[in-house]
């Protein structure tokens, strides 16, 4: 696998709603700009980009805990996304995203139950995505049902993929709709 760059984005929210919150909610994005081997081409084994995503899941994982300066336990929710740039295939992000990439990153926040929303797309340099974010360990706690948009400014290229791994310390800013609270939840099987 080859890594153009890595950036790494981190939002911090202390006001939500002209209300100033007692602690405010983080988020960090760690993205990883790929170039993607079977761009431009039909290959019916992917495995190459499953790896990829292995190693992508650890690697990413860790550095967007580390950006929030937390310890892995305190990672609230999570999610993951790709960028496919114009020559390569949503199946490609794909490979990355679902074979392998959820263990590793699972390890990385200490856990984590829940399935990983994900999602995918093709664009062009600077294509924006937004990130799915649900609790890591119960996906019905809707206090935790969150996005972050993240782009970078000069990928995906033609021949690149943009892989992504958010992570937070918190839910929503001020969630008030009801459902399952983090506290309630089991965190059992993954759902609730």
């Amino acid at each position: 696998m080859e890594i153009r760059k890595i950036v790494t984005i981190v939002e911090e929210t202390l006001i939500e709603g002209e209300k100033s919150l007692e602690k405010p909610v983080r988020k960090a994005a760690a993205l990883a700009v790929i170039k993607n081997p079977f761009a431009g081409k039909y290959v019916e084994d992917l495995s190459e980009l499953m790896d990829a995503g292995e190693e992508l899941g650890g690697l990413l994982g860790k550095k967007a805990v580390d950006a929030l300066g937390i310890d892995p336990k305190e990672v609230d929710s999570y999610g993951k996304a790709a960028i496919i740039g114009e020559n390569g295939e949503l199946e490609h992000g794909a490979a990355i995203l679902h074979p392998k990439m959820g263990k590793p990153f699972r390890a990385a926040v200490y856990e984590g139950k829940a399935i990983i929303p994900s999602a995918k797309k093709r664009g062009g340099m600077g294509t924006a995505i937004d990130v799915p974010l649900h609790y890591k360990n119960a996906c019905f706690v809707r206090s935790h049902y969150d996005a972050m948009e993240v782009r970078v400014p000069d990928a995906p290229k033609a021949d690149e993929i943009v892989v992504c791994a958010v992570v937070t310390d918190g839910g929503r800013p001020l969630p008030r709709i009801g459902g399952l609270k983090k506290e309630e939840a089991k965190c059992e099987d993954g759902l609730r």
